[in-house]
């Protein structure tokens, strides 16, 4: 029903149901990742005027587990982004949740998918910290990933006078690298949703 994107290194569409309406998601070395996507595998719809409340969850010495309401996601908006590394112990507040005993390791932390009226989804406030990133970030991020990749990549550039031969490897040419970051960037400037088709 749901899956959990940690910044582009681990997908999760296994979320252990606690409940009838709740699930979690394990998120190991927490300390290490500054967002998550949150989102509806597209197979099983909520029903009708109810929605996920999304948590996060981390363990918090002094007082155990602490729940921090991020956002929501719903039919009409099947999947939201989440800054999770700005999050503070002790911003906690009420959560569906309550203590279900769901052990926690020190260094891992959970996102917690509480299925709710849109009614009492409206009414609840997330802490501000966790602002979902809008389609500006999302395509920000994207461009800084693909700058990355590009930087990456040459910085193994050779000429073609340096290249010895190695008939096991396989040699990219860097202005193909080049291409495909420039067609990326620019049907991502087109249609920042073109790759969910």
């Amino acid at each position: 029903m749901f899956g959990c994107l940690v910044a582009g290194r681990l997908v999760q569409t296994d979320a252990q149901q606690v409940t009838s309406d709740k699930f979690v998601f394990t998120l190991p070395d927490y300390e290490k990742v500054n967002h998550v996507v949150v989102f509806m595998l597209g197979t099983v719809p909520f029903p009708v005027g109810m929605g996920g409340a999304v948590y996060f969850s981390f363990p918090d010495p002094a007082v155990g587990q602490v729940w921090q309401l991020l956002g929501f996601i719903t039919n009409e908006k099947p999947s939201a982004i989440f800054k999770i590394s700005g999050l503070k112990a002790g911003e906690g507040g009420a959560h569906p949740f309550g203590m279900m005993g769901v052990p926690q390791a020190p260094s891992v932390a959970q996102v917690g998918v509480s299925i709710e009226s849109l009614d009492l989804l409206a009414q609840q406030t997330p802490v501000s910290t966790s602002a979902v990133s809008s389609v500006d970030s999302f395509t920000q991020f994207t461009q800084k990933m693909l700058e990355s990749l590009y930087n990456f990549t040459s910085s193994f550039a050779l000429s073609q006078s340096q290249m010895t031969p190695n008939p096991s490897e396989m040699f990219v040419p860097a202005s193909s690298i080049l291409k495909w970051y420039e067609n990326f960037q620019r049907r991502m400037m087109q249609n920042p949703n073109f790759w969910k088709t």
